[in-house]
């Protein structure tokens, strides 16, 4: 019986050890630097953003790394012109407000409609980094709103698991 619990806490501890493993490989195998962390005005949790392009007399769009740490997310917001992700690493969740929660992960590209109100981020347990392309209708690019509440967020995490 003892020895069984040896094996237990051994193998308890290589899958901490493993998912810590995996959790900084997600930060140190992209292919941009984190960036600089974004504002707790429109962010929950530790994100990060690396400008990649800005727009220009060619481009009416920016162009942006933007990492998000496990339980990391945007506010609720929209978008005047739409938005396009693509998952560069890890997993996350993407929503529309008065839909359910989808699961995002490396790979994935989501097209976000003009005007259409959502959030994303990271899941709890684990970190994601996208590349938003961001369109501009004048010069607004987005319109923020409020914070995605812990109680939202937890339920998308107790419902929708990456």
């Amino acid at each position: 019986m003892r020895n069984f619990r040896v094996i237990q806490l051994i193998s308890f501890c290589f899958g901490i050890l493993f998912n810590l493993q995996a959790q900084t490989q997600m930060y140190t195998n992209t292919i941009f630097p984190k960036g600089d962390k974004l504002t707790s005005e429109y962010f929950t949790g530790d994100a990060f953003l690396k400008l990649l392009m800005a727009r220009d007399k060619n481009n009416d769009f920016l162009l942006g790394n933007v990492t998000f740490e496990p339980g990391a997310r945007t506010n609720w917001h929209t978008h005047p012109k739409g938005q396009v992700l693509i998952v560069i690493e890890g997993e996350g969740f993407f929503q529309e407000k008065g839909k359910s929660a989808q699961i995002i992960r490396k790979g994935d590209v989501v097209n976000i409609p003009e005007n259409t109100e959502h959030w994303h981020g990271a899941s709890a347990k684990t970190g994601m980094i996208h590349i938003a392309i961001t369109h501009f209708k004048d010069d607004v690019n987005v319109v923020w709103l409020k914070p995605v509440t812990d109680e939202e967020y937890a339920g998308v995490n107790k419902n929708t698991r990456p």
